[in-house]
């Protein structure tokens, strides 16, 4: 038989060309057929047509055209985050530039659990995540006034180096810093959080095999440091959050930086969603407070316009990084160190991982802070404006002016029954993609706008779609 082209082989570059055309024919005739942010007639119609065009997943004789048939069925069968009604959930359209790194990184395919198969990604992801490491932990840190921050002496380095890893995601994120939090102040440490904190956290907790977290209530939506003071008892890490997945609030986080320093607690601030208005000198001051952290998660999946997976953990002291080193002779031998070539496995839970940093590097280096920061400032405004069409239509309810760039709204004099039902109604019809959270006791539609191209007439659309599509 005749040995297919490798991607990265002498015919590789050849090869990739026309199937590359391929793909993005697939992709815009996919595109075409779905018609609109979601392919409609719900789970079993989509389910069908994805069987259909499958056929035989394992054939006894290869198909030639099985990738045009199944980029195809997949784009039609997509929810496409860059259309500007599929606004649901923390799920960014990805930039081009990002996505052509991928696909270099795919096709290169270094291995990041040793240098000798990762020589150039290992160093540049050394670049970058030192890189964001500073933006997280600035020297001295932003609103160093609003916390317990001592300043180094002139001329004297800072006493703590940062560094961060690559991850996953938030969950991943999450999870380290809890395993750090562990081995840093004993198996006995106790998660602190409020009821508004990303699931992964106290799941994270149960897997580590610590005590039971306590859930601090959260009425108003963030954390109440009152509250999180009585609830501070013995070894803790507390888990605030910059960006909440619901209402995307941001909690206290200069007065709870203070309450752990004085009760000698761990902090890490789960800023997933939030942590990318570090680049937008307009809005980067609501994450004053930042600094002051043990652990910080961030993730550019999200409010960074990356193809997933795209998450980071930035860690004030590198020195808590030591807790995940491990020896294995093939991958990070004694002598092999002494001769310095670089440890990598350390840097991660995982053995082998891609090079996600080389689409965050080009993002970072194609865009600079400056471009970052417009299309932060830009989804930012578009929620501003999304907020107040609902706030001055009579037949809407606005449930508060969003933080970043999620709005919670709902039809005026609706049951949390009828809520539900337009939102699944929109989705069955492939018309829009909205999302649902519960707060204050009712249930709401959520639109998350993370579509830098989104435009005053596709909000105002929105609204129009779900008043016609709401019960009288």
């Amino acid at each position: 038989m005749n040995t297919p082209p490798l991607a990265s082989g002498p015919e590789g570059l050849t090869a990739l060309g026309p199937l590359l055309d391929t793909v993005l024919d697939a992709l815009g005739e996919g595109a075409r057929r779905r018609g609109g942010p979601l392919p409609a007639g719900g789970p079993p119609e989509v389910a069908e047509r994805v069987r259909a065009a499958v056929g035989d997943v394992l054939p006894e004789e290869g198909d030639p055209e099985a990738l045009r048939h199944l980029v195809r069925a997949l784009a039609e069968g997509a929810a496409d985050p860059a259309h500007p009604l599929c606004a649901a959930h923390l799920h960014c359209p990805p930039l081009a530039v990002a996505a052509a790194a991928d696909l270099a990184a795919s096709v290169l395919n270094p291995s990041l659990d040793s240098w000798d198969q990762a020589p150039a990604a290992s160093e540049l992801e050394s670049l970058v995540t030192g890189t964001l490491a500073n933006e997280v932990y600035p020297d001295p840190p932003r609103g160093a006034g609003l916390y317990q921050y001592a300043a180094p002496p002139r001329g004297a380095t800072s006493p703590h180096r940062p560094d961060a890893l690559v991850t996953t995601g938030g969950t991943e994120s999450n999870h380290l810093a809890l395993l750090l939090a562990r081995e840093s102040h004993g198996p006995g440490v106790r998660l602190i959080c409020g009821e508004n904190a990303h699931h992964s956290l106290p799941r994270s907790a149960w897997l580590l095999g610590l005590p039971d977290p306590v859930i601090v209530p959260t009425p108003h939506g963030t954390l109440d440091p009152a509250a999180l003071d009585k609830a501070l008892n013995g070894p803790s890490v507390v888990a605030a959050t910059a960006g909440t997945t619901d209402a995307g609030l941001i909690d206290p986080l200069p007065e709870t930086a203070a309450l752990c320093a004085e009760r000698g607690a761990r902090l890490h601030i789960d800023a997933a969603y939030g942590g990318a208005l570090l680049f937008s000198p307009r809005h980067r001051a609501r994450l004053d407070g930042l600094a002051a952290a043990d652990t910080v998660t961030l993730d550019l999946h999200k409010l960074g316009w990356q193809p997933i997976a795209a998450g980071l953990l930035a860690v004030r002291d590198k020195n808590d990084l030591a807790a995940l080193h491990q020896r294995v002779d093939y991958l990070n031998a004694d002598d092999d160190t002494e001769a310095r070539l670089p440890d990598l496995l350390g840097r991660s839970l995982r053995t082998t991982r891609r090079p996600d940093v080389l689409k965050l590097a080009v993002t970072l280096k194609t865009l600079g802070r400056e471009g970052l920061g417009a299309l932060v400032d830009q989804v930012c405004k578009q929620a501003r404006e999304f907020a107040h069409l609902v706030h001055e239509h009579p037949g809407f309810e606005l449930h508060a002016p969003p933080t970043i760039s999620t709005v919670l709204f709902r039809p005026a004099g609706a049951t949390d029954d009828a809520v539900a039902a337009v939102r699944r109604q929109l989705l069955e019809d492939g018309r829009a993609v909205l999302g649902r959270a519960r707060a204050a006791n009712r249930l709401w539609l959520k639109v998350t706008l993370l579509n830098p191209t989104t435009r005053p007439a596709d909000l105002a659309g929105l609204l129009k779609l779900v008043e016609g599509t709401t019960p009288r």
